[in-house]
């Protein structure tokens, strides 16, 4: 997370040295208002002599009014652009990062979670950017500028005296400042808590209105909410108390600068017009003393956040290059697991045990079993979406783990289960948002999926908008966009995880029949829990608690009269016609 925030800064180091440039004019000129008013007060004992005088000094005033609106107007300029480009900046590799993470990872981070670290987390990051740079830098250069004009321009003494309340202020914040970090990091936590259920009950919406958990739903919300109601009031509690804390100290200021320097312009060590100028540079630091507990609350809001965020940073990353040529590479397909053993990671039962398959290119393996048998983990493997020992898959003779990830995935085409639909158009949903495809190769796809007259029907057809997750479509349609994707992507190797659930027989029969055509010269992989789909495949395997129980043809496995079979006689009340040419 540090090189991240580091990387963003340095593309526009000069444009932050800029907007420091010009704060520094900024806070110097403003210096001269004061002076400026003081002269004029003093001159005001001989307001005759003195009126062409006091006119100038009125003009120069005028005239730096101006000079500091076009000044504050650029820094301004600087400091939103700054703070704008950084937070894409972090959001933008943060994104990065989330699609780089290894699927173990990810999985164990919930929905709202990620959500909050992408407004909450990113927000306060950039918050702290904004004010370090703003309001950090003018804090420094009033103290700075504001303490020499007020030592050099009037009196020593009378500027120790104003600065010791201010010193005060500066050292019960540093007391209190570990409670705002206390009460923000609880805050945060049912931030969090509360986004991960609104996620939630947005997904399962069906559900609840079919049960009608609406009434529940809504209690647990405001539970929830007011949980963040209460941990935000005490954030806000300790907050303002550090902002009441330095205002007593900076009006017991003021009182001195009013009271000693009443007594030094009686005694004649300074003018009325000098006691009016420090007045004036006391003004100066009536915001930057309001700044420092919002700074320090907020610094302590961002390393909260920036630990959250340097947790992610800190999980491993896949290797991937999408930039280079080499994803173009081709595979031929051909496969060959041998003793592979795996078990998930904080997990002792092995999900996958002694599994040893061939598979050469044009053939079609079929794989069926009961759920939690293992036949979707053997895919993840098979992806690289787990990490798996050298020697155990390989693809052409070459050992995956040496196949560059890009070019592995890009020579595989996963229709995975969840059949996962964007809310955008069919044909980005198809195409997965790649513009290399002809809007024509997009509907021929569509008509091996048997779902191009279902588009016909939609209101603007292939370019259709759906709902989030799919949600306008049926099941049977969401899974035959999916399917669409592997007769539109040229891949050597298809994988259909579980993908004809949905499906009728007949378009199921269908959709296997353009299957065997597109496969002919590809190595393809059909997994499902009925015998129909995969009845066909040139070779089949059956497992069970993650082992290979059963393999051969379909016609073997019905005469071994083992689970292959019993699945048979449970799915089939008649013969199945063949539907091969």
């Amino acid at each position: 997370m540090k090189k991240a925030i580091i990387d963003s800064l340095k593309k526009y180091k000069w444009k932050i040295l800029l907007q420091i440039i010009f704060i520094g004019i900024n806070i110097y000129l403003l210096t001269y208002p004061a002076k400026i008013i003081g002269n004029i007060v003093d001159m005001l004992y001989n307001i005759n002599e003195n009126k062409q005088e006091i006119l100038n000094n009125t003009y120069y005033l005028i005239g730096i009014c101006i000079v500091l609106l076009i000044i504050r107007v650029i820094w301004k300029y600087f400091e939103t652009y700054i703070n704008r480009a950084v937070e894409r900046d972090l959001k933008t590799n943060l994104f990065e990062r989330f699609l780089k993470l290894k699927l173990k990872d990810i999985q164990n981070i919930k929905n709202g979670e990620i959500m909050s670290y992408f407004v909450k987390d990113i927000m306060e990051i950039r918050n702290i950017v904004y004010r370090i740079l703003s309001h950090g830098v003018r804090i420094v250069f009033t103290f700075v500028i504001a303490v020499y004009q007020m030592i050099q321009g009037v009196n020593l003494s009378l500027t120790i005296a104003v600065m010791g309340p201010i010193l005060i202020g500066c050292y019960l914040v540093i007391k209190i400042k570990k409670y705002v970090e206390i009460s923000f990091k609880k805050s945060q936590e049912r931030f969090t808590e509360m986004s991960e259920y609104i996620q939630e009950s947005t997904d399962s919406i069906r559900t609840t209105k079919a049960y009608s958990c609406e009434g529940e739903q809504l209690k647990e919300f405001i539970r929830k909410n007011r949980k963040v109601r209460q941990s935000n009031n005490t954030v806000d509690v300790y907050s303002n108390l550090l902002t009441m804390c330095l205002n007593i100290c900076f009006g017991i200021c003021y009182s001195i600068s009013l009271l000693y320097g009443s007594k030094l312009v009686i005694d004649g060590v300074i003018t009325v017009g000098e006691l009016v100028t420090f007045n004036g540079y006391v003004g100066l630091f009536v915001n930057p003393v309001n700044w420092i507990p919002g700074l320090i609350s907020r610094f302590k809001r961002a390393q909260i956040a920036y630990k959250r965020l340097d947790k992610i940073y800190e999980l491993e990353t896949e290797k991937i290059n999408s930039k280079s040529n080499i994803n173009k590479e081709k595979l031929e397909g051909n496969i060959t697991i041998q003793n592979l053993n795996f078990n998930y990671p904080g997990i002792i039962d092995k999900a996958l045990e002694n599994i040893s398959i061939e598979l050469n290119k044009g053939e079609t393996l079929g794989i069926i079993g009961t759920i939690g048998s293992g036949k979707t983990t053997l895919m993840n493997l098979l992806t690289r979406l787990y990490s798996i020992p050298n020697g155990k898959i390989l693809i052409d003779g070459k050992d995956i783990n040496e196949i560059p990830i890009e070019v592995l995935r890009n020579n595989i085409c996963y229709i995975t289960q969840d059949n996962f639909l964007f809310s955008s158009s069919l044909k980005d949903n198809i195409s997965l948002f790649k513009e290399d495809y002809k809007e024509d190769e997009i509907k021929e796809s569509t008509k091996k999926a048997v779902v191009y007259e279902d588009i016909q029907k939609m209101p603007e057809g292939i370019n259709t908008v759906i709902g989030e997750r799919g949600g306008d479509l049926s099941g049977g349609q969401k899974q035959r966009v999916a399917i669409s994707r592997a007769f539109l992507k040229e891949s050597s190797i298809l994988i259909f995880d579980d993908t004809f659930s949905a499906l009728d027989n007949r378009t199921s029969e269908k959709l296997i029949e353009n299957i065997q055509d597109l496969s002919d010269k590809k190595t393809c992989i059909i997994i499902s829990n009925k015998v129909s789909d995969v009845k066909y495949s040139d070779k089949i395997i059956v497992l069970d608690n993650g082992n290979i129980v059963e393999k051969g043809t379909h016609e073997e496995l019905i005469n071994n009269n083992g689970i292959y079979s019993e699945f048979y006689n449970q799915q089939s009340t008649k013969a199945e016609p063949s539907i091969l040419a």
